[in-house]
């Protein structure tokens, strides 16, 4: 018996839909980056791209369990000296909401140039509302 190995213009590619709503935070990005590296497909192939689009909705009020609203710190360095910028999870949950699932999901794909192009896929909404109807996404749910 042979191994298949998947081959970018065979790989057909789905949409799921994700609502965010009361999921919590981690739980919610690995199974996400799971979807978007398309380890849920039987032609899983580790050096091509075989993954679907995810939309997330309501990324506003995704949970965080613990204390971590409050104590967890993301940090951004601009190369200057003294460049260095710290949010915590609760400011960045308030101002930028898809940000913090995305950096989540960023964190959990494999750390190569493979990882941009699935990122790509990824689309995130702080509200219920997504203009992707036309590409009928499948609910998907953990």
């Amino acid at each position: 018996m042979k191994t298949e190995v998947a081959k970018l213009e065979n790989v057909k590619r789905d949409w799921y839909l994700v609502d965010a709503q009361d999921a919590v935070l981690g739980r919610l990005a690995t199974q996400v980056a799971n979807v978007l590296r398309g380890k849920n497909k039987a032609i899983y192939t580790p050096s091509v791209d075989t993954g679907d689009f995810v939309i997330v909705v309501n990324a506003e009020k995704i949970a965080l369990t613990g204390r971590k609203l409050a104590d967890k710190i993301y940090y951004n360095h601009s190369g200057f000296t003294g460049g260095l910028k710290e949010i915590s999870a609760g400011k960045l949950l308030e101002k930028r909401p898809a940000d913090l699932i995305k950096r989540a999901v960023k964190g959990m794909l494999p750390k190569n140039k493979l990882s941009r192009h699935m990122l790509k896929k990824l689309k995130i909404y702080a509200g219920a509302s997504h203009p992707h109807d036309a590409q009928q996404p499948k609910n998907l749910t953990f």
